[in-house]
């Protein structure tokens, strides 16, 4: 018999199990709403999966090979505590794929490459982060697709800490070698929550704002997965468009097949991204500073640069919170067709 170590698995797991069910049971519906994309029932599946893994674990039958009912080789049953058929019985396409997972695995353990803003013709960005603790559970970042157009994402992890902060790091490697592979956000996600879903490494969840910016065209593609929605102001009417989850955030769900929408950006438009640390900030009367207010200050400020839109939006909660220490990281981006 192969050393499973079936303490370790069973620990991921069982924190797995309670970080879903203590989300599912505490979480505000608003939240919920917005993280699950009315997905609710597959997380339900994923539970599932998690249950019958532990009670295999019980029984000392988790990674067991339905063929040859050997023990699967212990560093595959890391990446998917549902495997169920050991290597020397891997067809060729499987043993394709696992190689890949395999490439992938190792590439995201890799140091971090540097942030930048990119250079965007028509197109004025801006950028500000800011951790609750040393180290943040907030991301965001800047890269090119397979046909030269841009990705920009913003993310958040469940949680923060070194642990929300390994898990952020694993996803800008992740994006960074996928995309110069693809044009497709979706299919990125779809891949990212695959690597993620099994893996014994990973207990908790996270929501992503992905898109794909042509700037010559202005058509911007994009998937929200569970994450907040990105405020886009239009300036032909004055009004607020906000572009709403497509997806359940990654991690939660065992099916996962996330939608892509597109929008097209005209001339004084502002796009503006941002996780929950910004509207969820509260004053000292326990009120938050909300949607509505964020709103009306993109509105009042979408003449001036990006940089001025962010500051005034910095100011703003600083007023409204009386400089309270952050409860939650905080980031923006802010997008304007120039």
């Amino acid at each position: 018999m192969m050393s499973i170590d079936y303490e370790r698995i069973q620990a991921s797991l069982d924190e797995k199990r309670q970080k879903l069910t203590e989300f599912l049971e505490t979480a505000p519906e608003a939240e919920k709403d917005i993280c699950l994309c009315d997905e609710e029932g597959e997380v339900q599946a994923h539970l599932h999966v998690i249950d019958t893994s532990l009670e295999k674990i019980g029984d000392k039958t988790l990674g067991i090979c339905t063929i040859c009912h050997g023990y699967i080789e212990p560093g595959l049953l890391e990446m998917d505590y549902t495997a169920s058929i050991c290597l020397d019985h891997y067809s060729p396409d499987d043993m394709r794929r696992l190689e890949a997972e395999l490439e992938l695995s190792q590439i995201v353990q890799r140091a971090l490459l540097p942030q930048k803003l990119p250079s965007m013709d028509g197109m004025d960005l801006a950028a500000f982060s800011r951790p609750s603790d040393i180290i943040g559970g907030d991301y965001f970042d800047f890269f090119q697709f397979k046909d030269g157009t841009h990705g920009i994402v913003i993310a958040d992890v469940s949680g923060h800490g070194v642990s929300a902060g390994m898990l952020m790091s694993s996803l800008q490697t992740a994006l960074r070698t996928m995309a110069p592979d693809t044009d497709s956000p979706a299919e990125i996600l779809e891949r990212i929550n695959r690597f993620y879903i099994h893996n014994i490494n990973f207990t908790t969840f996270v929501t992503v704002f992905l898109a794909r910016l042509n700037p010559t065209t202005r058509v911007l593609d994009y998937v929200n997965a569970g994450h907040n929605p990105p405020d886009l102001f239009r300036k032909q009417d004055g009004g607020i468009t906000w572009l709403m989850p497509t997806a359940a955030a990654v991690g939660l769900m065992e099916e996962y097949h996330p939608e892509t929408r597109s929008v097209v950006l005209a001339e004084g438009d502002v796009l503006l991204l941002y996780t929950d640390g910004l509207t969820e900030a509260s004053n000292a009367l326990g009120e938050q500073f909300g949607d509505a207010r964020l709103d009306e200050l993109i509105k009042r400020n979408a003449d001036q640069p990006v940089a001025d839109i962010i500051q005034a939006v910095r100011q703003s909660m600083a007023i409204f919170t009386e400089n309270r220490r952050l409860e939650d990281d905080m980031t923006i981006i802010a997008l304007k067709v120039s």
